[in-house]
């Protein structure tokens, strides 16, 4: 760990508080001028230091960083949090701890990730600073069909929490993708940890990103855009974790209404592909358990529980 990185990691886990730079230093091990020159390349990479004779070194409580005193300050639900710089992805870092959680519902969240993962294995663009990349991790202990309802209550949850904190109105693209303005601000991967010989899913682990300032997307990004929104990024991640753990594993009855009325598919063509096989239809429904109603060209009407979508435009 460089000295940079050590001082970061002492002022996030002090946040709001002031460390002098005399224990800064001997705690590093390193020089009272090494510590100011480590403050002062924070502040070029724009971290929001304070500076006060004879107290010392604090974070900015207005600044942007992340820190789990924030995060929790803000949430409704109390559960252990984890703040990361960087991972390759927060659900493969959950994958690798899930085991030592004891049944412990954990929030993990990083400023990037090296290694982000979406769905039908693309990737996710998380550069630092301007998104939030987390992991929801539960512990349902709950039968396989009955966890598969984590996903589309994930795309309501998002949304809620976006709409709380900006007046943005989403939609979501079946399953769940959301986008505003037609263009895709979030990714949900939902993967589960079973125990197929009791035929239980024993951990959820929910992972999200959401675009808020993002631009000059690689080209593999399609469709991406950002919410352009003034939200912190402590501020949506406490609500969007609060909103998954109030909603993940309720009732289909108790969210499906308002996922319809955020659709952004019912009455349009699309194309489904399900065994490689690129099929023309119209969305007309989503039924009581999440599925999509799609009719094709000849009449036939069938229900989609998975697979990939388009807008035909």
């Amino acid at each position: 760990m460089t000295l940079k990185e050590f001082v970061l990691k002492e002022l996030r886990e002090n946040d709001g508080k002031y460390i002098s730079g005399r224990v800064l230093a001997e705690k590093s091990g390193k020089s009272r001028a090494a510590v100011w020159k480590a403050v002062n390349s924070l502040k070029k990479d724009g971290f929001s230091v304070l500076a006060v004779t004879n107290r010392g070194y604090s974070l900015d409580s207005e600044s942007d960083v992340l820190t789990e005193s924030r995060i929790k300050s803000k949430m409704r639900h109390n559960i252990k949090i984890i703040c990361l710089e960087e991972t390759d992805s927060t659900n493969s870092h959950a994958k690798r701890i899930v085991s030592d959680s004891d049944g412990e519902t954990l929030l993990i969240t990083a400023d990037r990730q090296t290694a982000g993962r979406g769905r039908q294995g693309k990737n996710f663009y998380s550069p630092e600073g301007t998104g939030i990349y987390m992991s929801l991790v539960v512990h349902p202990n709950a039968l396989l069909q009955n966890a598969v309802s984590a996903t589309t209550a994930a795309a309501v949850a998002v949304c809620r929490a976006i709409e709380s904190l900006s007046g943005i109105r989403p939609q979501i693209k079946w399953v769940n993708d959301v986008y505003c303005e037609g263009r895709k601000v979030c990714g949900i991967l939902t993967e589960a940890v079973s125990d197929f010989e009791l035929g239980i899913v024993t951990s959820v682990i929910i992972g999200i990103g959401i675009n808020i300032s993002t631009s000059d997307f690689p080209a593999e990004a399609g469709n991406a855009g950002s919410l352009n929104a003034d939200i912190r990024r402590a501020d949506l991640i406490a609500a969007t974790a609060d909103e998954l753990l109030d909603t993940v594993f309720g009732e289909y009855s108790d969210f499906i209404e308002y996922y319809r009325n955020h659709s952004m598919l019912l009455g349009k063509k699309i194309s489904f592909i399900q065994n490689g096989k690129v099929t023309p239809a119209t969305a007309v429904a989503i039924d009581e358990k999440g599925g999509l109603v799609v009719e094709t060209e000849d009449g036939a009407r069938q229900t989609l529980r998975s697979g990939e979508i388009s807008i035909r435009w």
